[in-house]
């Protein structure tokens, strides 16, 4: 290309010192076309300014007569946009209009993200490529940020933000309980089912705990969790779990104006930039748990990336920096939630309408519990008597089958039909269906005994004992046998026959050949 001087020197010989353009070309060693269409381009701004009555007019012209030379690209081909990769932007931007439909507004992949995408894919396209061609399909507008200054150890801002996933082929809304350090803008967040007090102070000790230490200061939005009242247009009173919470680990807290998230900075962004980053591509898992460690393996990505502003610092690097300003971690806060409860006659007690089982002895009884964000813990007279994985959706009833044992011996015609046998473990209920399973009473009171053994000496060693009976015979599954294997540790764990079983065996074999029974076929518990 033509540099400015350059496109100067050839319109003062031609203009100035009256020289050919065939002298000009010779020289300045450029193409004669080239020389013409400088000449004939400045002649034809000439013409048009003298005949230029307006200001704005005149300014325009004089400015085309002086500006660099410029190249016509309009018309160029596109080397690397192939229309293979515009395929794919395509692809990215109607997944995007999908999203839209879904609600999935926030979740929108942006021109980073497509540019991410094609660049793992294998694709050699730039980022400003993209962005031409994103923004010639779709129109956007910028807002506006005051730049902020933060000191080493000085702020952490939460907020949290919804996210929109498939569990288990189930649409489900989460809550991100999102944290980002001022200093280094180092993210650290979790996945909730909703956001009651109990999850809001259980991310914050479980970000404290990443963290390793505490800032000196939080910043919320007027999240009721942290808000407790207005007094006055600015004024807050905060909630005294927030309050409790701030006095155990001594830090202080603040809070935005209304309709004003933005003054949280950071935070504000990293919700929207997470849950893009994060989800944008991936949105379907198994369970909450497998959805948990997506995310923070996200965020341990993003984090170590280095950053131009940081100097080539990665806010990991940042957050190290900052780890000897930080408060000292306290030992983990109870952020349990206590209810007492009373049981009724069928041995539950009601948490947020669902029930959960506790010991048959407390029926009509009252006992504590103590309400986690992944687990409910029961307590009777200060001991622990109960525990179950807490369920967040309604009407359901968590089981112990364990709890039932002293009932079910007296009763043992109930099992058949309960609830308790329809919740066993699935390696359990395989084990009744196999072995247990005939309509016997007594088989029935034998596998009530076989769940004491099961809970006094583990599952893995009963499974262990009936592999063993009934590689030999499944009819000498029986809880006698299985109690008997499972009491002699060395039986279990050497290749040896056990004298027990050659014993059985034998007397088996000759049962059979008097009655001519036929033996019966081998099976393995999975």
């Amino acid at each position: 290309m033509v540099k400015l001087n350059e496109k100067a020197d050839i319109l003062l010989k031609y203009f100035i010192e009256d020289k050919s353009i065939r002298k000009i070309t010779r020289e300045t060693n450029k193409s004669r076309n080239t020389v013409r269409k400088y000449i004939r381009d400045h002649e034809e701004q000439l013409s048009k300014l003298d005949k230029s009555l307006r200001e704005d007019e005149i300014l325009s012209l004089i400015e085309n007569l002086v500006k660099e030379p410029q190249y016509d690209s309009s018309n160029r081909s596109k080397r690397k946009l192939t229309d293979e990769i515009i395929e794919e932007i395509n692809k990215c931007l109607e997944k995007n209009k999908k999203k839209k439909t879904q609600g999935k507004h926030k979740q929108l992949m942006k021109k980073v993200d497509i540019h991410d995408y094609l660049v793992d894919k294998g694709y050699d396209i730039s980022y400003s490529t993209v962005c031409n061609y994103v923004r010639e399909h779709t129109k956007e507008t910028k807002e506006a940020y005051i730049k902020q200054v933060y000191k080493p150890g000085k702020t952490l801002q939460f907020d949290y933000g919804e996210v929109k996933v498939n569990i288990a082929g189930e649409n489900r809304v989460l809550n991100l309980a999102l944290f980002t350090t001022g200093y280094g803008f180092y993210s650290y967040g979790k996945l909730y089912e909703n956001k009651k007090i109990v999850n809001f102070l259980d991310a914050h000790v479980n970000a404290f705990k990443h963290f390793g230490g505490v800032h000196n200061e939080i910043v919320y939005d007027n999240l009721k969790q942290a808000v407790r009242r207005f007094v006055g247009p600015t004024e807050k009173k905060a909630t005294e779990d927030l309050v409790k919470l701030s006095l155990y680990y001594k830090f202080n807290y603040r809070f935005c104006n209304v309709r004003r998230g933005n003054e949280k900075g950071k935070v504000e962004r990293s919700v929207e930039f997470v849950r893009r980053r994060a989800f944008s591509i991936k949105d379907e898992f198994d369970s909450l748990k497998e959805a948990n460690q997506y995310l923070l393996n996200k965020l341990n990505k993003l984090n170590q990336i280095k950053k131009n502003r940081f100097n080539r610092k990665s806010p990991l690097d940042k957050l190290n920096e900052e780890k000897e300003y930080l408060k000292e971690l306290m030992p983990t806060y109870d952020v349990a939630r206590d209810k007492e409860c009373r049981v009724n006659k069928y041995s539950f007690i009601t948490i947020e309408q669902n029930k959960y089982s506790v010991p048959d002895y407390l029926v009509g009884k009252f006992v504590m519990a103590k309400i986690y964000s992944e687990k409910i813990k029961v307590y009777y007279k200060d001991n622990l008597i109960a525990e179950h994985k807490r369920c967040y959706k309604l009407h359901k009833c968590t089981i112990d089958i364990d709890h039932y044992l002293s009932t079910l011996k007296r009763k043992p015609g109930a099992l058949k039909n309960s609830l308790a046998l329809e919740k066993l473990a699935p390696e359990i209920k395989n084990i009744y269906q196999m072995f247990y399973n005939n309509n016997s009473t007594t088989k029935t009171k034998e596998f009530i005994e076989l769940l004491e053994i099961i809970k006094e000496k583990g599952l893995d060693k009963v499974k262990k004992a009936i592999n063993k009976l009934s590689k030999n015979k499944a009819s000498m599954v029986t809880t006698d046998n299985i109690k008997t294997l499972v009491n002699r540790k060395t039986s279990l764990e050497t290749n040896q026959e056990d004298e027990i079983i050659q014993n059985s065996m034998h007397l088996l074999n000759n049962y059979n050949e008097i009655f001519n029974v036929e033996q019966d076929t081998r099976q393995e518990v999975c």
